[in-house]
């Protein structure tokens, strides 16, 4: 088994979907801080599947000291110990208001100054903090806090409601902490959409202050909540390939209840069979739905202990693809 070319394709197509994210319906994301967070969220999964920083570095075909360096400016400031250069520089601006960016890299003089612009970048993209000026003598401003909240209910409130809406499905009684550092979303945004989800009935609070949501369901032909869907739609497809392999399994078994099939069919518009094969999404969709529908009615009547819970996260899709879009 090639495992390099494995995961230079499954990078290679993730790389093509974040692309393709990032230009939906004219959205421009802000891409800047996606290297150094893929680095350090693969660097801690390495570790914490208990290789040594030698040998992670060498996969990154980096020096140790060099990797060492790189994981440490990502996860603390070389000036402020304990802290992200991202929450330092943050906390820097909030205690004056406003500073350039001169005065900051003055500030932060142990830090790498192509970091602190990364950094304040992402700040100025994420809404945080507003720009004006050029050059060392550019100015940063905070943004006020109503009008944080503003551009959080106009921009985001609606993709983060749906993430924080899905992840209680998933995890039940989760802390709102947990919630913003599980779906990497500031703990302000996922305040907001916990209050707007529960105007809207989707969550409640019991007397204890936990937090559970009704089960979430995407109507086919909905706007809104898409991100979500598309979410949770990969991230049961990379959980079902994670599982797998976590278990030791790179084989196929009959009685697998961890897995999947993908099938290719090669028809033509005329093909006597082509009804019955593009048909497959719509007539699978369809005895799905009414399963989980039985299945929720059962467990609304006879309640699921916690600890007896076994979640079956059940996956399937199609793409029709024409002879002009393969080449």
């Amino acid at each position: 088994m090639d495992i390099k070319l494995l995961t230079d394709s499954i990078i290679r197509q993730t790389t093509v979907l974040i692309a393709q994210l990032s230009a939906t319906a004219g959205i421009r994301a802000p891409l800047a801080h996606l290297a150094d967070e893929v680095f350090l969220t693969l660097s801690e999964e390495l570790e914490g599947q208990g290789l040594s920083r030698k040998v992670v570095a060498d996969m990154f075909g980096m020096a140790l000291r060099s990797y060492q360096r790189r994981v440490q400016r990502l996860r603390e400031s070389a000036t402020v110990p304990g802290k992200t250069l991202w929450e330092s520089v943050l906390e820097q601006l909030q205690r004056e208001g406003r500073a350039t960016r001169r005065a900051l890299l003055d500030r932060f003089p142990n830090d790498d100054p192509e970091a602190i612009g990364a950094v304040l970048n992402d700040l100025t993209q994420s809404g945080l903090v507003s720009r004006a000026g050029n050059g060392a003598s550019t100015l940063f401003t905070v943004t006020r806090d109503e009008d944080r909240k503003l551009l959080a209910r106009e921009g985001k409130l609606e993709t983060a409601a749906a993430l924080v809406w899905l992840d209680l499905c998933r995890h039940r009684d989760a802390q709102p902490s947990e919630l913003a550092q599980r779906l990497g979303l500031d703990e302000e945004i996922v305040s907001i959409s916990l209050t707007a989800l529960k105007d809207q009935g989707r969550i409640s609070v019991d007397s204890a202050g936990q937090l559970s949501a009704t089960a979430m369901v995407v109507p086919v032909g909905a706007e809104a909540g898409w991100e979500a869907a598309v979410f949770d739609h990969f991230q049961a497809v990379a959980t079902a390939l994670t599982t797998k392999l976590r278990r030791g399994k790179t084989r196929s078994a009959s009685a697998d209840t961890t897995g999947g099939t993908t099938l290719t069919f090669e028809i033509r518009a005329e093909h006597p069979l082509a009804p019955r094969v593009l048909g497959l999404l719509q007539r699978t969709r369809a005895e799905l739905n009414e399963l989980w529908t039985e299945v929720e009615s059962c467990n609304q009547r006879s309640p699921i202990a916690e600890d007896e819970l076994q979640r079956v996260t059940f996956y399937f899709g199609q793409v029709v693809k024409e002879a002009e879009e393969e080449s």
